[in-house]
This record gives C-alpha cells, sequence and structure tokens, in this order.
C-alpha cells in the first residue's frame, strides 16, 4: 500500500524523531512511503480555538495538497490531526463545491495506531522495549476516533514490552492545544491529577499516540524529577528501543 505521511506541525518542529519512526514502522508493515513537502497545518489550533473562517483558510491548503495524491492513504502520527481531519466536512458543510472535495481527503485520512490494526490488520512489527509502560488515551483519539484497544493490541505484540494500566489512562493530560497556554493552572492541576497514580506504577515510559500529550506529560516530568520517559506509539514500534 502506498502511504502519504503528514508529519503534524509538533513533530515537525519539536520531535523529528517520531516522523522518521513513523516511516520506519509503515516500511515495517509493507507500506511505500511518501511525502509532500508542500504540507503544513491541518487547521487544528484556529478550528479549536473558535476561529472557523480562519481555518477554512488552512484546511483548503490541505485539502488542495492531499486531494492531489496518488497514495491509497494518508496517515499521521497524531489523533488530534487525525480528528481534525475527519472534522473537515463539518467547516465547509454549507459550502457546495469545498463539501465533496473534504470529504473525500477525510476518507482516506488515518492516525497510525488505528491505521496498522484496522486498516491493515498489522499488530506485530518486530520491536523490541525491556521495560513496563503505561498508555495515555489521547482525547481525540479516544473520544473523536474511538481509538483505544488498537494501540494496547500493539504493545502487547512488542517483545519484552509489559503494559501497565493506569485507571485514570483515559483521563485527559490538560493540554488542550491553546487551553494549556490561556489557563495554565488549571491545565497543571488536571495532568497532576492523571500523574499522582504513575508513583505506584513503577513504570519505565509513558507511551501515547500525540507529541502534544507527551510534550505536557513529559514536562511535567521532568520539572518533578521523575526518570520516567515519554515515548510516542511510533518510536517504541520502531527498531532499536530500549528502557
Amino acid at each position: 500500500m502506498r502511504v502519504s505521511l503528514f508529519v503534524t506541525c509538533l513533530v515537525d518542529q519539536f520531535w523529528p524523531e517520531v516522523g522518521t519512526a513513523t516511516v520506519e514502522v509503515l516500511r515495517r508493515a509493507g507500506c511505500e512511503v511518501v511525502f509532500d513537502e508542500r504540507q503544513t497545518c491541518c487547521a487544528q489550533p484556529a478550528f479549536n480555538t473558535g476561529y472557523r473562517d480562519e481555518a477554512r483558510a488552512v484546511a483548503e491548503r490541505f485539502i488542495e495538497i492531499y486531494e492531489e495524491t496518488d497514495a491509497d492513504a494518508i496517515v499521521m502520527p497524531s489523533g488530534s490531526c487525525g480528528a481534525m481531519a475527519h472534522h473537515l466536512p463539518e467547516l465547509f458543510r454549507d459550502d457546495a463545491a469545498w463539501l465533496p472535495r473534504a470529504e473525500r481527503v477525510a476518507a482516506k485520512t488515518f492516525e497510525l495506531g488505528s491505521f496498522l490494526v484496522r486498516e491493515l490488520g498489522v499488530e506485530e512489527l518486530g520491536a523490541r522495549f525491556d521495560g513496563r509502560v503505561t498508555w495515555h488515551d489521547a482525547c481525540h483519539g479516544l473520544r473523536d476516533l474511538g481509538i483505544r484497544d488498537e494501540p494496547r493490541r500493539l504493545i502487547n505484540a512488542v517483545e519484552g514490552a509489559e503494559l501497565v494500566e493506569m485507571n485514570a489512562a483515559d483521563s485527559c493530560c490538560g493540554f488542550g492545544g491553546t487551553f494549556s497556554v490561556k489557563h495554565p493552572d488549571i491545565s497543571v492541576a488536571i495532568l497532576d491529577h492523571k500523574l499522582a497514580e504513575l508513583r505506584d506504577k513503577e513504570v519505565d515510559a509513558v507511551v501515547s499516540g500525540d507529541v502534544s500529550c507527551l510534550m505536557q506529560i513529559g514536562g511535567r516530568l521532568q520539572r518533578q524529577g521523575s526518570g520516567i520517559r515519554t515515548l510516542h506509539l511510533a518510536e517504541l514500534l520502531a527498531s532499536g528501543v530500549e528502557a
């Protein structure tokens, strides 16, 4: 299968290793990966903050680029960006010209973990991680895209990895895009409620499918002096990952 990688803004600017790992994982799954260098943003920041006109302008460019691809699927290492792609028709529901274009692009867009399991039927990728990990259900992936079992199945197939579930696995990390900037105290309080459980879990890493959540969680863990790592799902599934 030919896959076009949408790398996401945060991966591009802050965590490029996730993009590299995503390519490795997709190739291990038997995909040919292509990358359109014209890509920019999926329009999520403006959309989530309520600036719909600005979001439409960015979304139009996203649609224009990806409706030209000859790839079978558009895959991104992000539940939040994946969810945004599926909200594109909502932005253009009153626009007869753009709505079908948005629907076509949305229909072929997938988050990485769900794409591997649901579309390719792949769970085992030859990865190894010697340690205990816990999974954080990012809000958009879980609540917008219904992604829950897929990443857990992928983690359970990683040789040496022990998945330790948190009771608060599906609670928000407090990031919420611009929410964490506008309401930092509330954002940290939400996160601390989630992280309180980690003290008793003795895990080596927190794994998730969104860099935004991992930046929020990892930054707080570092400030608390914790030795717990943060890993994107793609990094865990790529070769050469060790605790």
